[in-house]
This record gives structure tokens, sequence and C-alpha cells, in this order.
């Protein structure tokens, strides 16, 4: 079989939309796989019953989508913060990452976190660079032998200066990724967050590519695919050339135009650079 992209959507564009619904929409619109940011789930995603886990799960399986993972990792519940001098909070924060592998792997396998979370991951208490990303280390190693355990894979997101100001770059994100040493631990790339690489994009993932294994994709003003001026062509010629088997998953951040509109548009856009590639 020859090389294709396995397309996925992230399901917070469906605000307000029946979950079921949800699935059987991304499965219509040509979509693969669905990501789901846990605070749509619940106000306090690790208590998910076990018994609705699996019907989330099911309703999944049934529209003949694959579960591709969780991001958005800490938005709820609200006060979290994995980098904080305060041994407490941050042992609580830690547990809940260790609780969402868990739910990950309860939706389906071999799905990713991908950890972005620049709010409660950046410098607090008066903490320097150096040692919030020592703790945030720290916090990795801790839960990484239950996520390998569990079959899920812990995503290590860098993200722009006015985000967080914890890991800001591939290249720092993958240091972390080396010195946890876990294969639970790997990187991605955001083309949205991506804005302060110095380094061509395409050339981005051609030296970091065994690291990654996830891609968004996105508009850099956070605009869904089509509606800007990103370069999508290099980026996907790069992946084809390296054989990418992971997903390309839209993660739109400007939800006005509607979730139809986002989803059809963003994949109608792809497929048509694809086809030229």
């Amino acid at each position: 079989m020859g090389f294709r992209f396995r397309h996925s959507i992230c399901n917070e564009i469906y605000q307000g939309w029946d979950f079921t619904e949800t699935c059987r929409h991304v499965k219509a619109t040509g979509y693969e796989g669905i990501e789901i940011a846990p605070f749509t789930l619940s106000e306090d995603p690790c208590n998910i019953s076990a018994a609705d886990r699996k019907q989330c799960a099911d309703v999944i399986a049934s529209e003949g989508l694959t579960f591709v993972g969780l991001h958005w990792l800490m938005v709820a519940p609200k006060g979290l913060h994995v980098t904080t001098p305060d041994g407490d909070l941050r042992e609580r924060s830690w547990a809940h990452i260790r609780g969402l592998v868990d739910l990950c792997a309860d939706l389906g396998p071999n799905g990713v976190m991908v950890f972005g979370s620049p709010l409660q991951r950046g410098t607090t208490g008066g903490s320097t660079r150096e040692e919030a990303t020592r703790r945030y280390i720290e916090g990795l190693s801790g839960v990484a032998p239950h996520a390998e355990e569990r079959g899920v894979r812990i995503l290590v997101e860098a993200l722009p200066s006015n985000q967080t100001d914890v890991i800001g770059s591939l290249e720092e994100a993958v240091q972390v990724v080396l010195e946890v040493n876990s294969p639970a631990v790997r990187t991605m790339f955001d083309t949205h967050n991506a804005v302060d690489e110095t380094e061509a994009h395409a050339a981005l993932i051609e030296r970091f590519f065994d690291a990654i294994q996830h891609v968004h994709v996105n508009e850099t003003d956070g605009g869904h695919c089509g509606t800007g001026d990103y370069g999508f062509a290099p980026v996907l010629a790069a992946l084809k050339r390296l054989n990418y088997r992971g997903w390309i998953s839209l993660e739109a951040f400007d939800f006005s135009p509607g979730p139809e509109r986002i989803a059809s548009e963003s994949i109608r856009y792809l497929n048509s650079i694809i086809e030229r590639l």
C-alpha cells in the first residue's frame, strides 16, 4: 500500500453538539480520527466513570472513527500547575496527568496526549525558567512508566513566547524527550505554535523527525486551514518524503465559521495540496 496521510480533527470546534452527532459529521466529512479535549467531556475528566468512558469509546468506534488522543490537558479542573514550587499543588497536577493517561488508554489504544497547557507549565512563584523546566522534566519522568504501561505517548509541545516561557522551540522539546529517555515521551509539531522558530518548518521536521509523533495543522492566526497564508506544502512534502505514519490533526482556534465549514474547508484545502505533492 502506498503512502497516504491520515486526517483527524479536534472535537472542541463542535461546541454544543451531541458527541454522537459530532463523530458522525467528522466521519462524513472525510476524517478518520478524532482528538478530544478532556474539558469538553467533564469538568473533572479524571473522574469520568468507567461506563461513560466505554460509552464514549463505543460511539467513536461505532461511527467508524479512530480515537487519536487528548489535548488541552489541563484546562479542567482549574488551578493546576506542573512546574510550581508548591510541592503539594505540583503533586496534584502530575496526578491529574497520570489520571489522563488512564482516560486516554480507556478511550482507545495507542493514543497520544499533546502536552501544551501554557498557563499551567510556565514559570510561577518566583521560579526561573531553568527551575520550572527541571520540574517539568522530573514530572514527566515520574509519569512516563505508567504511560508506557498503558500504551500512551505523552507529547511535549513547543509553544511560542507569547504563550509560555517553558519549552519554546522544537529543539528544546526534543532535549526534554532525550533527557526523560522513555518511549512514552516524545514530541509533536504544530504549524500555529511554531511561529517563533527561526529555521524553516520543513527543515525542522527533517531534523527532529525521529521524535515527532503527531502533527497539528492550522493557520498561524488560529484560523482553519486555507483561510490564511501558511505554506503547508513544504511541511506535508517533508512528512511524505519521510514516510510519516502519524496523524495530521486539525486544531482550529477560531470557531466562528462553525464546525461544518471548519471541518470541510480544511480537509478539502489540505487534500488539494496533498494531491499535488
